[in-house]
């Protein structure tokens, strides 16, 4: 089965990079610096449903994500997730959040509708995640 990326996945990210496995996308909500990582994997649910080399990969890619949230947003906390309960695809959240956000100490999800980025600071903060990605390589 071909890798195509979920409906609702698209509508509600925007693309910041391609790595060997995942694409990088920045979640539309200006609230909290948000990453979801998406396998190009297709037909693929769980993370049990990946193949043994592809789940290392995921992970060395999420650590990178994370490092580069840490290294621009010095957040509280890291939440990492993948959930899958309303997008089935296969999909990691990777979230810089602080104890003073919007939704702390709860998580994310559901708790406000999302405040989308205006487009200039959407595109410069997508160029400072590339930059910051570039750099790890």
């Amino acid at each position: 089965m071909a890798f195509e990326l979920d409906p609702k996945l698209d509508a509600d990210t925007h693309p910041v990079i391609d790595w060997a496995l995942s694409t990088v996308r920045l979640m539309d909500d200006q609230r909290y610096p948000w990453l979801i990582l998406v396998p190009r994997r297709g037909g693929v649910r769980d993370l049990i449903d990946l193949a043994p080399s592809d789940r290392y990969v995921l992970s060395d890619e999420i650590d990178m994500a994370a490092k580069v949230l840490r290294t621009l947003f010095a957040p509280y906390k890291l939440n990492i997730a993948s959930l899958g309960n309303i997008v089935e695809q296969l999909h990691v959240h990777v979230i810089a959040r602080q104890i003073d956000d919007d939704a702390w100490p709860a998580p994310v999800w559901g708790k406000h509708p999302p405040l989308v980025y205006d487009a200039v600071e959407r595109d410069e903060l997508i160029a400072r995640l590339r930059s910051a990605f570039m750099a790890q390589v």
